[in-house]
């Protein structure tokens, strides 16, 4: 069985204490696309929900060989949704790409790989398209697919609905090639050319896998790279 890796995220219980959590959705759904899912564990000695990025110490050695112990357990990696990267994320998406390991950057996974290399930025979006829906079980706007792009290889249309949970979007990344766009030109996919498959999209597959053919696609396309 395919053994992905999936970096747990942070919030805070009702009463205020922080957790580590995995999203229901996408355990069940990569679990249901064939895959033995193995967590990976935050290393820093602190509260990642409360501390910022610029109060987070650099990693040290010992903390990076503990993400590279993981990474040698797994034949691919998730980069899931949340809503703030840390140095712990940045690290492991540079071993990632170093390795070749697959890997599939989910909204905020995808924001991450658009700033690989750079300090990390987004734009709030400003566009009367609806990017933010309320509903898991709908698709909401375009997208409009790069012909030459493994998006493009795996669904073989130039456009598709997609769903939509962001309030920020990226700017061009000289290391990552653009396969989408939504129509009102957000960059919805992208990927690193010369790799097994290092792609990032905004929307979420795995909320809408259950319902739509080219979620499936995507998602199936990973874990069989990953095989």
């Amino acid at each position: 069985m395919v053994k992905i890796g999936i970096p747990l995220r942070y919030s805070h219980l009702e009463d205020g204490r922080n957790i580590l959590y995995l999203g229901e959705k996408v355990r069940r759904v990569f679990q249901k696309a064939g895959a033995f899912i193995i967590p990976i564990v935050q290393v820093q000695d602190v509260d990642y929900a409360d501390t910022k990025y610029n109060e987070l110490n650099e990693l040290t050695d010992k903390e990076k060989e503990e993400i590279d112990k993981y990474l040698d357990m797994v034949d691919g990696v998730i980069l899931p949704g949340g809503f703030k990267i840390t140095k712990y994320d940045e690290y492991l998406l540079e071993r990632c790409i170093e390795r070749d390991i697959p890997t599939l950057g989910i909204c905020l996974g995808m924001q991450l790989m658009s700033n690989y290399k750079r300090k990390f930025k987004v734009e709030e979006n400003t566009s009367p398209i609806n990017h933010k829906q309320d509903s898991d079980d709908i698709l909401t706007h375009k997208i409009i697919v790069n012909k030459d792009s493994s998006l493009y290889e795996i669904l073989e249309k130039d456009e598709i609905m997609v769903n939509s949970f962001h309030r920020f979007h990226v700017e061009e990344n000289e290391y990552f090639n653009i396969m989408a766009r939504s129509e009102d030109n957000y960059i919805e996919a992208i990927e690193m050319k010369n790799k097994k498959f290092i792609v990032g999209v905004q929307f979420h597959p795995e909320i809408s896998y259950g319902f739509d053919d080219n979620s499936r696609k995507i998602i199936d396309r990973f874990i069989d790279i990953c095989k």
